[in-house]
């Protein structure tokens, strides 16, 4: 299906509504490719670049590929799509399932980066990372560590300038439909 490029701010709504429902980060490291539900996120502007901001525990798959990438991008799905993928993806590990496959996913190639998007997804993100940093748990409230992190599995922020947009033809957002 065709896709329309369009700006992070026309679909941001979009996508911060839909983070709690899950939302595909996908990298790749040479031909190792995973893909990993996320629900947390930020959007922003840093460093004069419109910047999404992705966060990966250590104990991920995700997180050994993330850390020899040089780019990410993050598959939106609306509507309740890839619901089941969006469960499978953030429950079991690349590193034992070959998570494209269970779920019948199709990673196509970036436009703007060399990381995959999520085929049939209705927003993807193509960013390339700009600065990473760990969580530092002793400047993080107390209830914060015991409602997220009791285990000790922190993680690592990944700063992504955001080099590319791209909406499927059909979504709408705002005010006005892609056309």
């Amino acid at each position: 299906m065709e896709k329309k490029q369009v700006g992070i701010a026309r679909v941001a709504e979009s996508i911060l509504e839909q983070l709690p429902k899950g939302a595909f980060l996908t990298v790749k490291d040479g031909d190792r490719i995973n893909t990993m539900t996320i629900g947390w996120a930020a959007l922003g502007r840093m460093w004069n670049k419109p910047v999404f901001m992705v966060m990966v525990r250590y104990s991920r798959y995700t997180y050994e590929l993330i850390e020899r990438a040089g780019a990410f991008t993050v598959s939106v799905p609306l509507n309740g799509k890839f619901k089941e993928a969006l469960a499978v993806c953030g429950s079991k590990s690349g590193r034992n399932v070959d998570k494209f496959k269970e779920c019948g996913l199709e990673a196509v190639p970036g436009q703007k980066v060399d990381a995959p998007i999520i085929d049939g997804c209705d927003i993807h993100v193509e960013c390339r990372i700009l600065y990473k940093t760990p969580l530092v748990p002793e400047k993080l409230p107390k209830d914060i560590i015991d409602a997220c992190y009791k285990d000790g599995d922190f993680h690592v922020l990944y700063y992504g300038e955001i080099l590319g947009v791209h909406v499927e033809e059909h979504v709408r957002y705002g005010a006005s439909e892609c056309r």
